[in-house]
């Protein structure tokens, strides 16, 4: 097999693997199905991954390499949605998001409400008073979560018809993610942020425990379910880890390098920079393997590997991912992204 072929074979299974993944609702907090899938995963690697107490996945990759000097790769697989807030009088939901859910890139999209029993409703989520024939506001009335609300898919008028279907306050609400993969190679998808990195790593993982790639030192890998709400990567670090890398998405737009076809390496984000020696590392890395790559700064983002700091873990850090464009809403990406990200990461650890 030519380096193409594999490189090819490679990105098809990652791009198998975030269609996968996308069809598992995970808002953050609500994440035990998508770390059941990924951790089942693992298993049929012959890995022997463990469900942490906040609900995410560790395993090691090669537990036969020295403890000493590891890496840690943190992914997150939590992704935005909501909760409902409020049952309203004629039986509507208000609800709060989980996560930076923006309202104005939610409206009329399909939701499933999951009950505290596991009943599953659907529903949409639109503007209140939300016919143009009716409303004279509907163009020009913001979007906020106060003047939206969940539209359920049943016959109910009331507050009380919607109590007798089990829903509460408090209940999830999930958002479709309306995935597709194009004949051009693009994924479109809510949610890429971040199951397009897991599929990543867990491909990653695949090639380490079939012995096609060699690490030079102990690899980790953490699925982290809090990411959205600032606190995932905040534990769960193994003893004789010196480095930790998000691998998370890269960011498209206005004065950025990076677009859907490449790797992004982030030197500095809204918290400040990434350890000066690792992204230096991960840019020579990029070049070795032949990635496509742009090394930006980020004007608005936060990842897990800066919480593990902020926890008090004492380590070098780094950001890779492959670039996505319109994060937090519907967004999108592309299959050499994919192949550069798995490549860079390849050489870093190699």
């Amino acid at each position: 097999m030519t380096m193409d072929q594999r490189s090819q074979q490679l990105t098809d299974s990652c791009m198998k693997r975030a269609v996968e993944l996308l069809a598992i609702d995970s808002p953050t907090g609500y994440t035990w199905m998508a770390a059941e899938h990924v951790t089942d995963t693992y298993r049929t690697m012959g890995l022997d991954p463990e469900i942490t107490r906040k609900g995410g996945v560790l395993v090691c990759l090669n537990p036969d390499a020295p403890e000493d000097d590891a890496v840690l790769l943190e992914a997150h697989v939590d992704t935005l949605g909501g909760m409902v807030a409020e049952i309203t009088g004629s039986g509507r939901l208000n609800i709060t998001p989980l996560g930076g859910m923006e309202p104005n890139n939610a409206e009329g999209e399909n939701v499933r409400i999951i009950t505290r029993s596991n009943k599953i409703y659907t529903g949409t989520f639109q503007m209140k008073n939300a016919s143009v024939h009716v409303n004279p506001d509907y163009r020009t009335a913001k979007r906020e979560y106060k003047s939206m609300e969940v539209v359920i898919d049943e016959e109910v008028a009331s507050r009380e018809d919607v109590e007798k279907l089990g829903i509460l306050p408090g209940d999830i609400v999930c958002f479709d993610p309306r995935t597709c993969v194009t004949d051009s190679g693009y994924i479109k998808s809510r949610f890429l942020d971040d199951k397009l990195s897991v599929s990543i790593l867990l491909e990653l993982a695949a090639q380490v425990a079939s012995g096609e790639i060699k690490p030079a030192r102990r690899v980790w890998e953490h699925i982290t379910v809090f990411e959205e709400v600032g606190h995932g990567g905040a534990a769960s670090v193994p003893a004789g880890v010196t480095e930790a890398i998000s691998v998370d998405m890269g960011c498209v737009g206005d004065g950025l390098g990076c677009d859907e076809r490449k790797v992004s390496i982030c030197a500095k984000d809204s918290r400040g920079p990434y350890h000066y020696e690792v992204v230096t590392a991960l840019i020579e890395a990029a070049r070795r393997s032949g990635a496509d790559f742009a090394v930006d700064v980020y004007p608005s983002y936060g990842s897990d590997v800066e919480a593990t700091l902020s926890a008090g873990h004492d380590l070098r850090h780094g950001l890779v991912g492959p670039g996505v464009y319109a994060s937090h809403g519907y967004e999108r990406s592309h299959r050499k992204g994919v192949c550069s990200t798995l490549l860079l990461l390849e050489a870093y650890l190699t």
